[in-house]
């Protein structure tokens, strides 16, 4: 399971008005290979679910997860930091051994 911290809901709901998508719009949440550590994490809103995917709903925000990536990103949470030293979006992934500095790259 995915799950998201309340800033972290709070922001993909501003940002997907923003972007003026409907409530169909969902957060799609997968790993790609790349990064100075090896795996790096996808994020983007998407309107559709392929028969392979994992859809999960935290908060009100649904997450969708291709049965790839869930091997990966199983109890991750999902979070967003906007402070003097903020990222943006952090993935804070129990199952990653290893993390670049940056945050948007982890091996397992």
């Amino acid at each position: 399971m995915v799950t998201v911290s309340d800033t972290a809901k709070n922001k993909i709901v501003e940002l997907r008005n923003a972007d003026g998508h409907s409530d169909d719009y969902q957060i799609r949440v997968g790993v790609l290979g790349g990064g100075c550590s090896g795996l790096t994490y996808n994020l983007e809103f998407n309107s559709t679910t392929n028969p392979n995917d994992m859809v999960f709903e935290d908060k009100g925000v649904k997450i969708i997860v291709d049965k790839k990536s869930i091997l990966y990103l199983a109890g991750t949470t999902l979070d967003f930091s906007d402070g003097l030293n903020g990222k943006g979006f952090q993935f804070i992934n129990p199952n990653a051994t290893r993390t670049c500095g940056c945050g948007e790259s982890f091996a397992v």
